[in-house]
């Protein structure tokens, strides 16, 4: 595939933290294949800079180094909130604060983000909204299934056309 401003690719492949021989993190089959739309700006930059230029039934095997990923785990994306934050209807559900559970919450400005329970204190809880995938190098290995021109409607929108959530997500 030249490189153009847009591509629709679809691909499956295997996410490993650190190296080919990691802990497996993600596993996309042809069942379910991650389907993108290169150029808009909605996946990671460097692996779309790798897979840019392939064609149907190509394979990769590429690392990105944390930095070129998710970033470093910033200390400062770990904050203790009052416990009373997580109330609902006045009080707390009993299974809400569990250490390690993602919660879906807002910043100060309303945007969504998620965060993972870190420590529950008695009025006091440290979440972590550092991505979960911060600090860590990402192998990818797989095969581009099929590329084809995007729609106008997708180049418009800067997504697929019945496109959920983006895989490989910034």
């Amino acid at each position: 595939m030249t490189k153009t401003p847009y591509k629709v690719v679809s691909v499956i492949y295997e996410l490993r933290a650190d190296n080919s021989g990691g802990d497996v993190i993600e596993k996309v089959t042809k069942e379910k294949p991650a389907e993108f739309l290169l150029g808009a700006g909605k996946i990671i930059d460097e692996f779309e800079n790798q897979v840019s230029n392939l064609n149907k039934g190509d394979n990769f095997d590429f690392q990105i180094e944390s930095d070129k990923a998710y970033g470093p785990v910033k200390e400062e994306a770990k904050v203790q909130l009052p416990i009373t934050a997580f109330q609902i209807d006045g009080k707390i559900p009993d299974d809400l604060l569990q250490p390690g559970k993602v919660l879906p919450m807002k910043d100060q400005q309303g945007n969504p983000l998620y965060g993972r329970v870190v420590e529950v204190a008695e009025d006091k809880v440290l979440m972590d909204f550092n991505h979960p995938l911060a600090g860590i190098n990402l192998h990818f290995s797989g095969e581009v299934l099929s590329t084809r021109e995007p729609t106008q409607t997708e180049v418009e929108n800067k997504k697929i056309d019945g496109e959920g959530e983006e895989n490989i997500s910034n």
